[in-house]
């Protein structure tokens, strides 16, 4: 079968089990496929596929149309510009979830220069994308990434590794910020489980079937998680210090109750106008 014929038949079999961005998705795995780019697929239309490249690719298909997520069947995903290895151990790095790292960094930006190196912890890092875009934009700074999955923790290293940042983060095991000194930190950052279970007949059907699940829900409400965040990171953060989390707009509300207290408390929202990121500073005294 030639490529061209390959990709459409895809797009037409995707299409009919109602995959969403179909011709998206037949593109994207059949690049996997072919370990080659979108200019090569249409370039070279004639080009035609092995019986080993065909049955990969009937393969791949096959995983998509049950819901497989298209970054599990790759194992790939881009994010703050890195290519970062995913598994089905860890969620799915977000473009809504770049607004996190813009918030520490604008938060950083306004804050007085410290003295020493910034020290940063990444609650429940899964596959590191948070901490390593930090690393990447503050070069000087010191980070402490923590999962409770041991499984997700070996994605995260290996991401590190692979973008030669093992050596700027220091991952550990643990629940949220257990085990770290108080008032010792200048940024806790965290993308925690925010999905009440009430509304898991909302969440996609390939999220609640095939991403992790506690990296998804975070128990009956979504405010599980973040209402033991909150504390801790209280604890851990220097005066002064700052909170940045991802949050929906479900429980935006119920989040600022929650961080009553603390000062510059600030919700924002991403591209579609959709509350998604908290951050706020612990007092000075």
């Amino acid at each position: 079968m030639q490529l061209k014929e390959a990709l459409t038949s895809a797009i037409t079999r995707l299409t009919a089990d109602q995959v969403p961005s179909p011709r998206m998705n037949a593109e994207l795995l059949l690049m996997f496929t072919l370990s080659c780019d979108r200019a090569y697929l249409y370039a070279h239309p004639e080009r035609e596929l092995t019986a080993e490249e065909a049955s990969r690719y009937d393969a791949a298909l096959a995983e998509r149309a049950r819901g497989v997520p298209a970054q599990y069947i790759t194992g790939h995903q881009e994010f703050w510009g890195m290519d970062l290895i995913v598994t089905p151990a860890v969620l799915i790095p977000r473009p809504e979830t770049e607004h996190v790292v813009e918030a520490v960094l604008d938060s950083v930006g306004r804050a007085p220069s410290p003295a020493s190196p910034l020290r940063i912890a990444d609650a429940g890092t899964g596959s590191g994308c948070i901490a390593l875009a930090l690393a990447t934009e503050l070069p000087q700074a010191e980070i402490h990434a923590t999962d409770i999955s041991p499984a997700a923790l070996e994605v995260a290293c290996a991401n590190a590794a692979r973008h030669q940042l093992e050596h700027r983060i220091q991952f550990r095991q643990a629940d949220l910020l257990t085990g770290l000194e108080p008032n010792s930190l200048d940024i806790v950052v965290s993308n925690p489980p925010y999905v009440g279970e009430s509304e898991e007949d909302q969440v996609q059907l390939e999220v609640r079937k095939f991403e992790p699940r506690n990296a998804v829900f975070a128990g009956p409400r979504g405010l599980e998680v973040i209402t033991r965040l909150i504390p801790q990171a209280h604890a851990v953060l220097k005066p002064g210090g700052w909170l940045v989390m991802e949050i929906s707009g479900t429980i935006a509300d119920d989040v600022k109750e929650l961080l009553r207290g603390w000062d510059g408390v600030q919700i924002t929202p991403d591209l579609q106008s959709i509350p998604r990121v908290a951050r706020a500073r612990k007092p000075q005294t």
